[in-house]
């Protein structure tokens, strides 16, 4: 059975500046866009980079994961359970995966996105996973077994990093 892997992606840092824009639909700020650009570039050189993406509703995680769709080419699926979801539902869209794809994205949110990078892995990886913070795991798991504690951390990335 071949490795999956999955790709825990927090949305881009985002614009707190326009008053009456719900949470929701907040955009990404001038420095989520110049992070989307860096990562979009240092993703499509990743081996094992997403074919499909998981992506919250929200415009900044729409926004994020267009970054992620340009720079891997991958499949883009919006998931509305994703809007601020914890690591059961997140858990849940990723077992939803077709058979075929062997390599996955899911972008979304915090809390619940460093908490699925603390249980989804055997050890405690991180204390925020930041706005553009990538968590990339490997599992021997089908999609449809996947559980908390089922996949290696193989690397934690952010912008400041690459």
């Amino acid at each position: 059975m071949a490795q999956r892997h999955i790709w825990i992606i927090r949305h881009g840092k985002s614009d707190h500046g326009r008053p009456g824009l719900t949470d929701h639909d907040r955009t990404l700020n001038p420095r989520g866009k110049r992070d989307g650009d860096a990562m979009q570039v240092w993703l499509a050189n990743q081996p094992h980079r997403p074919e499909w993406i998981w992506a919250s509703s929200a415009v900044r995680a729409q926004e994020t994961a267009k970054f992620v769709e340009r720079g891997c080419n991958a499949q883009l699926l919006t998931e509305n359970r994703l809007y601020l979801s914890m690591p059961d539902t997140l858990l849940d869209v990723l077992r939803a995966t077709p058979d075929d794809i062997t390599s996955v994205a899911v972008v979304a949110h915090n809390p619940g996105l460093t908490y699925l990078v603390n249980q989804l892995g055997q050890a405690y990886a991180t204390d925020n996973l930041v706005t553009w913070g990538v968590g990339h795991f490997v599992t021997p798991s089908e999609w449809p077994d996947l559980q908390l504690g089922g996949a290696e951390l193989f690397g934690l990335h952010t912008p400041k990093q690459i």
